[in-house]
């Protein structure tokens, strides 16, 4: 299975608009286009949220962690469908099914697996799954729409 792609940041950059503070995915491993992806971020103390969230126990907040889903998600869209999607954006439309199960704290290495389950036109349904060190944190169904440029 080494026909299997990953993306560095600058190559996530070049793909999904996001930026500091609000890119949350350092890079993008295991990319089977059409299939599935595993998001990458790596926590460190110094986010930009911890010094709220909380002062004395930092935790990455939950939205956080779908919103890292969502990106990663994104970034699989567009690497599949390559030509097609470029210039255009991928918009985040619902989350089913959200569970958080673990803390995320400083030091941890999230890995965000999104599978399609479903892609229809130009809006994709992805089962997620975020890691840290094996073990489950939180899980998610999310939607997303490839939004079509002016000229159609």
């Amino acid at each position: 299975m080494h026909d299997e792609t990953a993306l560095n940041i600058e190559e996530i950059l070049e793909r999904i608009p996001h930026r500091y503070p609000f890119l949350l995915i350092d890079r993008v491993e295991g990319i089977q286009p059409g299939e599935r992806a595993v998001g990458i971020k790596n926590v460190t103390f110094n986010e930009p949220f911890f010094p709220g969230h909380f002062p004395e126990h930092p935790v990455m907040p939950g939205v956080l962690i779908i919103e890292a889903m969502a990106q990663t998600c994104a970034v699989l869209v567009v690497e599949t469908l390559g030509e097609k999607a470029k210039g255009r954006l991928v918009y985040f439309m619902s989350i089913d099914k959200a569970r958080f199960r673990r803390p995320v704290q400083p030091g941890d290495r999230l890995e965000l697996e999104v599978v399609k389950e479903r892609a229809r036109g130009n809006v994709w349904r992805f089962a997620c799954e975020a890691k840290v060190d094996g073990r489950r944190v939180a899980e998610a169904t999310v939607a997303a729409m490839l939004m079509m440029d002016e000229a159609g």
